[in-house]
C-alpha cells in the first residue's frame, strides 16, 4: 500500500494503483508499472537482454574502478549505471545472438585528464603483470603526481585485480600481482590516471590481452 506524504505531486512512497513512487538521493520519482506483455520474449527483447547481460558481466568485477572512473557522470544516476549506459551504447557489437564487447571502446574511466602515453604490459613474470608508460607530465593538464589506475580483467573467472592509487605519472611503471589460478587464462589490461586530489580522471586506455603466467 502506498502513502502520499506531500500531496499528489510529491512524496509518494510505495504503490498506488499502477503508479510506483519512491525517493533516490533526495529526488522523488514516479513511474508507471508496465502492463503485462503477451509475448515477453520477442527477438528484439531477447537481443536487448543479451546485450545487457554481457555488459553487466563485464562491468560487475570492475565496480571499484568504475566508482572512481565515472564519478563525474553520477548525476541523478549511479556511477555503475553511467558506465552501463556508455558501454551498451558504444562498445557492444557483433551479430545476434553472439554479441561481443569491444574492450578498446568499453571505457572503465571517463574524464578530461591527460591519458596514458605509450602504455604497455609485460606478462612474462609468473603471477604478475608489469604496466609501463611514458612520462607525459608536461603535456596538456597532466601533473607529475597523477596516480596510475591499473586493472587486470579475467573474463573466464569473472574477476578483476586493480590498483586505484598506483605509481606517479613520472614513475612510468606499476606491477600488479595476480592469483596463481589465472595462469593460462586470457587476461585484459587497462590503465587510466587520477589526479592526486582525486578530483579528475582520464579516459581509460585498453592495453590489450594475453595469457597469464
Amino acid at each position: 500500500m502506498g502513502k502520499i506524504s506531500q500531496g499528489i505531486l510529491g512524496g509518494l512512497s510505495g504503490k498506488v494503483g499502477n503508479v510506483i513512487g519512491g525517493n533516490w538521493k533526495g529526488i522523488d520519482y514516479l513511474r508507471i508499472k508496465p502492463s503485462s506483455v503477451r509475448n515477453p520474449r520477442t527477438e528484439g527483447q531477447v537481443n536487448q537482454r543479451n546485450r545487457f547481460s554481457i555488459t553487466l558481466e563485464y562491468l560487475q568485477p570492475n565496480l571499484g574502478f568504475i566508482k572512481l572512473g565515472y564519478k563525474s557522470f553520477a548525476t541523478k544516476k549511479t556511477e555503475f549505471n553511467a558506465a552501463m549506459s556508455y558501454v551498451l551504447n558504444n562498445a557492444v557489437g557483433g551479430t545476434a545472438p553472439n554479441f561481443t564487447i569491444d574492450y578498446s571502446l568499453a571505457l572503465l574511466s571517463r574524464g578530461n585528464l591527460s591519458s596514458a602515453q605509450n602504455g604497455s604490459t609485460d606478462l612474462t613474470t609468473p603471477g604478475e603483470v608489469n604496466f609501463t608508460w611514458d612520462d607525459n607530465s608536461t603535456d596538456g593538464n597532466a601533473n607529475t603526481n597523477d596516480k596510475a589506475m591499473v586493472l587486470v580483467y579475467n573474463p573466464s573467472k569473472k574477476e578483476s585485480v586493480y590498483i586505484l592509487d598506483g605509481a606517479d605519472r613520472t614513475t612510468g611503471i606499476q606491477n600488479v600481482s595476480i592469483p596463481s589460478s589465472y595462469a593460462g587464462d586470457t587476461i585484459h589490461q587497462f590503465i587510466a590516471f587520477i589526479s592526486a586530489d582525486g578530483s579528475i580522471v582520464s579516459n581509460s586506455t585498453y592495453l590489450g590481452s594475453g595469457l597469464a603466467n
